[in-house]
């Protein structure tokens, strides 16, 4: 499901919660589509955050995504 789709039946489900209730089914449904987002949301920024570079002081440069995966990572 495209995060689109996500966001409307998100809030459709909210508005729903709101006015009349949910049944146990759809509250079951809500929370897998709010991790399904949440989940989407951390793997795009993680996909951003591997994406920079950081130059350091004596003018070299760093890659965080490459930093990650080889494992130098000390923090």
């Amino acid at each position: 499901m495209k995060v689109a789709e996500l966001t409307k039946r998100i809030n459709e489900l909210y508005h729903k919660s709101q006015a009349e209730g949910l049944t146990p089914e759809e509250k079951e449904e809500q929370a897998a589509l709010r991790q399904a987002y949440v989940a989407n949301v951390r793997a795009n920024l993680r996909g951003q955050l591997d994406h920079i570079s950081i130059v350091e002081k004596d003018g070299s440069i760093t890659n965080l995504g490459e930093k990650k995966r080889h494992g130098t990572d000390k923090t």
